[in-house]
Formats: C-alpha cells, sequence, structure tokens
C-alpha cells in the first residue's frame, strides 16, 4: 500500500489539511500526519491537532508528502531546513509531492518549481518567483500536484488518491460529491 504524510505545521489551514488526511484514509492509502516541531498543533483558526508523529528524516520514506496551506503554517514550513531537505530528496528519488493554498510557496522556497507549472492560491502567487501559474483548480505537472485552495481540497485530495493509486470514484460516490459541485458523471 502507498503512503502518504500530510505536514501539519502551526498556523496551517485546519479544513485542508484534515479534509486531505479524511479522504486519503476513507480511499485506504496509509496516511500519517507529520507535526512541524510536535504532536500537537493548533492551526490558523484556534483548532488543535493531534499528529500522529513528528517530522523527521523518516518522511523523506513516504510515497508522497503533501503541504497543507494556511500563511503561518507556509511560513513555519519556509523555515523549516529538514522538511526542505526532504522535499528535495523526495524529488530527486521520483517521489509524489503536492502543495496547496499558499503552501507551494514551500515548494519554490525548496527550488522545486523551476520549469513546473502549478497553481496556488491567488493572493500568494506573485509571491513565487519560479515556474508558471495556471489558473487550475487543481495542477498535475509530472509527480508535483498543485491546488488552488480551501473550497477546492476535496478535488485536490481525490487527485492525490489517484496518484496513490487508489479508486477516488468511489469514495466520490460515498461522499456524495457528485451531487455538491455538479460533478458530471463521466468526469
Amino acid at each position: 500500500m502507498k503512503k502518504a504524510a500530510v505536514i501539519f505545521a502551526p498556523g496551517c489551514e485546519e479544513g485542508e489539511a484534515l479534509t486531505i488526511v479524511d479522504i486519503l484514509r476513507r480511499a485506504e492509502v496509509q496516511c500519517d500526519i507529520a507535526g512541524l516541531g510536535s504532536d500537537e498543533i493548533t492551526g490558523t483558526h484556534g483548532i488543535t491537532m493531534k499528529a500522529d508523529t513528528i517530522v523527521s528524516e523518516a518522511v523523506c520514506d513516504y510515497d508522497m508528502i503533501i503541504l497543507p496551506g494556511g500563511y503561518g503554517g507556509t511560513d513555519a514550513m519556509k523555515a523549516d531546513s529538514l522538511l526542505k531537505e526532504c522535499l528535495q530528496k523526495m524529488d530527486r528519488d521520483g517521489k509524489l509531492i503536492a502543495a496547496i493554498c499558499a503552501a507551494p510557496q514551500v515548494l519554490d522556497a525548496a527550488g522545486l518549481l523551476d520549469g513546473k507549472n502549478y497553481t496556488c492560491y491567488p493572493g500568494v502567487r506573485d509571491t513565487i518567483r519560479h515556474g508558471t501559474w495556471k489558473e487550475d483548480a487543481v495542477m498535475t505537472d509530472g509527480r508535483l500536484i498543485t491546488g488552488q485552495g480551501p473550497a477546492l481540497v476535496y478535488a485536490f485530495a481525490y487527485t492525490l488518491a489517484d496518484a496513490l493509486g487508489a479508486d477516488s470514484r468511489t469514495v466520490m460516490k460515498r461522499m456524495a460529491y457528485d451531487r455538491a459541485f455538479d460533478v458530471q458523471e463521466d468526469n
């Protein structure tokens, strides 16, 4: 079974972080919450969450690393040299890397957006120096997956599940996703 690690950093966007974990676990992906610096993380809206593990070099062993947004969480991740080194190692090893909302700034800080198409929260677009911004809700460029923001986290998480070889369509149906967003049955 493929393994994914979602990085929960102080000030992360709780709705994005928890929705990603929820959908991947529903899709039967081993999805662990890795706390940045602690196993208890308080997000941007004051919700305290419990991590399964703390970010360490072991995070590099996962098949995918996922960075939720939130300005505080993004700033904390950009400042963490171990996390940036792990992202670079995963990129060299051909593993999957994903970021949503403001978190593509972390990918930029780690040097992973050169020559890549990406999307992000429109309000942070001008702060990212490398890569080519696209207006897509979710953008996949090779092994790099990015998403725009909180309202699009479901589409982002289903894309992650698919990239990990899981059956996102079954999860979508069980969650009535097709009714929430007028998703066409054949899309």
